[in-house]
């Protein structure tokens, strides 16, 4: 998904000289592209976040559209100061690229997990939250992140995702929600790379005879107002993602709902808001925290959907 999104900017850039990327000294090998064929629109500010944060704030106040890129906790929980007081309160056009969201590092144990960004993100006022789910979505999201200024959050993998849409979706604008699967008997709902285990639990529930809509949304902030308007609320939904309960996915989806109507039944499958002290592979880590393929199946398969 990394080398999707960067891939989509370079291409971007080569024709929009205002557009800059800056990198916290890692993303070798997925930023070199760019880097050497753009060196004038690329800078590696170092071991430094909230001077990146900065740095692309100055930039941003003179002009240019700039994107700056590291592991997701730290240009997000480090520099949030920055973010909040030098990109937000002055509403630059700043895009803040995240890369391993939830536990794609989860080997390297919990100061690598990124499963509080989304509610710190979307609780700054005028911060667009973006959470693609697979390669396709994520050049969507770069195209939206030139097309649109103002501050903007993006939530990345980096484990090789592979598509969940055809490559007809390019042809089109982003919006959520996007359709993974058809079905009519429950939807399944969710955000960034997590959608894939989504996938493959409506596949499983398919054999139970459940027919299950799998719906992913990469625009979370803000939140789709007309889709939330034309809900069945007779059809349940469950939510699923990669992050902890509190003010997550599952959270700006129940506040919207009930902006509008009785709500649906739904469900929130997420991380815990607690502490993972268990350094294992971001697979592992579904599996044990019970947001896998089978987990979500089973999960379903105990609900009364009637």
């Amino acid at each position: 998904m990394r080398n999707a999104f960067i891939a989509e900017l370079t291409i971007l850039a080569a024709s929009d000289p205002r557009i800059m990327l800056i990198v916290g000294d890692l993303g070798y090998g997925v930023v070199d592209e760019f880097a050497q064929t753009m060196p004038e629109q690329f800078l590696n500010a170092g071991v430094a976040e909230q001077n990146m944060i900065g740095v692309a704030a100055g930039l941003a106040s003179v002009g240019r559209k700039v994107f700056v890129y590291s592991i997701a906790n730290f240009p997000t929980f480090r520099a949030l100061e920055q973010i909040r007081n030098d990109i937000c309160y002055h509403g630059l056009d700043v895009t803040v690229v995240a890369v391993g969201a939830g536990v794609a590092y989860g080997a390297h144990g919990y100061t690598h997990h990124a499963v509080e960004d989304i509610s710190i993100m979307r609780a700054l006022p005028d911060m667009t939250v973006l959470s693609p789910a697979d390669p396709l979505e994520a050049k969507l999201v770069a195209r939206f992140a030139v097309e649109n200024s103002g501050p903007k959050y993006v939530r990345l993998g980096k484990n090789g995702e592979s598509d969940l849409h055809s490559h007809d979706l390019l042809n089109s604008k982003l919006v959520s929600p996007l359709v993974v699967r058809q079905g009519a008997d429950l939807t399944i709902a969710s955000t960034g790379a997590i959608a894939s285990e989504c996938r493959m639990a409506a596949e499983i529930l398919e054999e139970s005879g459940i027919k299950t809509q799998v719906l992913t949304f990469p625009i979370i902030k803000p939140f789709p107002q007309e889709w939330v308007k034309n809900l069945n609320s007779r059809v349940p939904i469950l939510t699923v993602e990669e992050h902890v309960r509190d003010g997550g996915f599952g959270s700006a989806l129940l506040e919207s709902i009930s902006d509008w109507h009785k709500p649906n039944r739904v469900w929130r499958l997420t991380l815990e808001s607690q502490h993972l002290r268990t350094a294992r592979s971001q697979v592992a880590l579904r599996e044990l925290h019970k947001i896998d393929s089978l987990a979500i199946a089973s999960f379903i398969l105990k609900l009364d959907l009637v």
